[in-house]
């Protein structure tokens, strides 16, 4: 427990979608005296073979928002919030929003200040968990804040690994029976994701402090999870974009926080 104790005070977490706290974080939340959760993006893809059961983008991206919420109920987190919140990021499209997505958790971080940051690891299984990561280590910087990550999934060859970093390593947080049934009436909560959730185990969660991650290159030499999937990005979109937020920053003060990399 005390090597944990960076994490078990003010914390803010910041991942992807409603879901990935629980999947990540729903142990560690139920240990945190001031947990104050970010969702970088509103859940929703643009193609309709994610929402099309329900009619509309617009309509999913609620669904999703209203489990959160009683996800986070379930263990007695009120506070949280969305970056861009008056326009929402859609689900896959955090890369094409780091400028707004920067601006937003800086102000959050500015008003809620937290005494640590924990996201998700640069793993390459989703592009906007690896923006998250992104993100999390330059907001990081900027406040002199210590930042953690957790694993969700990431590819190996034809296999997904789950609950794991890529490198190995991380402290393992075992459930208590009571903080195991917590976790899964979180899973229970998203019915929504219901087969994605049930991928992922409920008694044991992995922390670590953050790796020293090269943002500049995917987060391994191998074929990507979302670019097995096929989908419209690939880690090479990521790192271009990375890259040009920090060498042409909108915000003057990133020019000092990273020297010469800007």
């Amino acid at each position: 427990m005390d090597s944990l104790h960076p994490l078990l005070g003010r914390t803010l977490l910041l991942v992807a979608h409603p879901d990935d706290e629980a999947v990540g974080c729903g142990i560690m939340l139920q240990r945190m005296r001031e947990p104050i959760v970010v969702f970088a993006t509103d859940g929703a893809p643009r193609s309709d073979f994610f929402w099309k059961q329900y009619g509309s983008r617009e309509s999913y991206a609620i669904v999703r928002a209203t489990e959160a919420e009683a996800a986070l109920n379930v263990v007695g987190v009120h506070h949280h919030h969305r970056l861009c919140e008056h326009n929402p990021i859609a689900d896959q499209e955090l890369f094409v929003n780091l400028e707004c997505a920067y601006t937003s958790l800086s102000d959050l971080v500015e008003m809620e200040i937290p005494d640590a940051i924990l996201t998700l690891a640069y793993e390459g299984g989703h592009p906007d968990h690896d923006c998250c990561a992104f993100l999390a280590s330059i907001v990081g910087i900027r406040y002199e804040l210590p930042v953690w990550e957790v694993p969700l999934y990431h590819r190996a060859g034809n296999d997904i690994v789950r609950q794991k970093f890529l490198n190995a390593g991380g402290l393992p947080v075992f459930a208590t029976a009571e903080e195991m049934a917590q976790k899964r009436r979180m899973f229970e909560a998203y019915k929504s994701q219901a087969p994605v959730m049930a991928a992922f185990k409920s008694e044991f969660e992995a922390v670590r402090p953050m790796h020293d991650y090269d943002f500049t290159c995917p987060p391994h030499p191998g074929v990507l999870n979302y670019e097995a999937w096929q989908w419209p990005m690939s880690g090479a979109d990521l790192c271009r974009a990375f890259a040009q937020f920090l060498t042409q920053p909108a915000d003057p003060t990133r020019k000092r926080e990273w020297g010469t990399a800007a």
